[in-house]
């Protein structure tokens, strides 16, 4: 029988486990949103306001067929094979990373057809785009791999090649100096990245396999893509309709204040993509703390959230104007709204991270279809009567409460649960 130090001793061993993990969570994210963040940078600094927004709708577009790859690919490996026996987590991992190559083959030749049919100023982008997203994906779903693993560090360094890698193509980029030449500089890097992934890992993504993954894991796997794909086509939809409304500009007005918030989302992405592996380990070894951990997770980034938005009302227009050039003015007048909005999200981001490691898809697809209603309707809604500001506005309205119906839905799934395993896939 264990004694008392013994497990006082195992207990901190598992903390400092907890606390290496999500270090190497933010480290990794720091690492990717700073690439994000330079390539928004760079292309506001290098094609003004109108291009910007052309640049934003292929980014925005990307985020969808993201998500829809983390649905069907990626979260289901996460919630399922996060600390499991490593030959388990290996034959997993090289069907979903087959699953998410091949949703970027499919939906790359999608918006490849798409971008040769509109031509224009945004027909080019989106053919680019295209050709890069299934490097893309296959880049992200090595990270999300990594985690499962518990292998941050790798995750890490994933990511620091592909920033490495993108120096010397926005400098040619920059050359050319169009939209469609940033993109395809943003998506070759990646590739790079990708490719590192396959040799870190030693695993071959089986495309062969992705059928049979996708029926194995569709009871949680669609109700994730729907819940995941909401949430972006909302924020897709908005971006298409305040273009209509007020005009491509207000679109990179948006995006420039998310830029600003940038270092903050990092921290809240890096934490996003290690608390549903932590939770569902908190779950497997003390299932009681599961709702305390979740409240610490959303309500510290909440705060965080806060902090940052006050101090980015403390910077002077001149140094603003520095950062996001002719964008800085607009995006500027967004900084309180984005910043409640992204605190907002960042507490409901604690509760989502207990319902997918409860498997509890129907619950958290209910919320997240609630709340991509509810940010559509407040940002086009707000767009209609004021303007960029008024949709910001909306938009952080919608976030705060669709984060309440998220904190409700986990205290009804706590009090449901019953004391069984998270069930396990095994892959032959």
């Amino acid at each position: 029988m264990a004694t008392g130090r013994e497990k006082g001793t195992a207990s901190s061993a598992a903390r400092r486990g907890l606390v290496g993990r999500l270090s190497w969570g933010l480290a990794d994210q720091a690492a990717s949103s700073m690439t994000n963040f330079a390539v928004g940078i760079y292309v506001a600094r290098s094609l003004g306001l109108a291009a910007f927004g052309v640049f934003s709708l292929a980014w925005l577009t990307y985020g969808v067929v993201l998500n829809v790859a983390r649905g069907l690919a990626t979260d289901p490996l996460v919630v399922r094979f996060s600390g499991v026996p490593d030959a388990s987590w290996r034959a997993a991992t090289a069907r979903s990373s087959g699953a998410a190559l091949g949703v970027g083959t499919a939906l790359g030749a999608v918006c490849l057809l798409v971008g040769l049919g509109l031509g224009g100023s945004v027909g080019p982008a989106f053919t680019c785009l295209g050709v890069v997203l299934p490097a893309l994906l296959l880049q992200d779903a090595w990270r999300f791999a990594f985690f499962a693993a518990g292998a941050g560090r790798k995750a890490f360094l994933n990511d620091l090649v592909w920033g490495v890698a993108l120096v010397p193509a926005m400098v040619v980029a920059a050359r050319v100096d169009t939209v469609a030449a940033f993109v395809l500089a943003w998506g070759a890097s990646a590739a790079v990245a990708a490719g590192y992934g396959w040799v870190q890992s030693g695993i071959r993504p089986r495309m062969t396999q992705a059928r049979g993954w996708l029926r194995e894991q569709s009871d949680l796997g669609y109700r994730y893509l729907v819940e995941n794909v909401s949430l972006s086509g909302a924020s897709q939809l908005r971006a298409y309709g305040l273009g209509a409304i007020a005009g491509v500009g207000a679109v990179g007005a948006v995006r420039g204040a998310e830029l600003l918030l940038g270092p903050f989302l990092a921290l809240l992405m890096g934490l996003s993509l290690v608390t549903v592996a932590e939770a569902a380990r908190v779950l497997r070894r003390a299932p009681h703390r599961l709702g305390r951990f979740c409240l610490f997770l959303g309500g510290g980034q909440a705060v965080a959230a806060l902090l940052w938005g006050a101090a980015l009302l403390l910077v002077p227009d001149r140094a603003g104007e520095f950062v996001l050039g002719g964008v800085w003015g607009s995006a500027s007048e967004l900084i309180v709204p984005a910043t409640l909005g992204v605190a907002g999200a960042g507490l409901g981001s604690g509760a989502a991270a207990g319902l997918r490691a409860l498997a509890a898809a129907r619950r958290s697809l209910r919320c997240q279809l609630f709340a991509s209603a509810c940010y559509l309707g407040g940002g086009l809604g707000g767009a209609a009567a004021a303007g960029t500001v008024g949709s910001a506005w909306g938009v952080a309205a919608a976030t705060v409460c669709g984060s309440a119906v998220w904190w409700l839905q986990l205290r009804s799934a706590l009090r449901e649960r019953h004391p069984h395993p998270i069930p396990e896939v095994r892959t032959p």
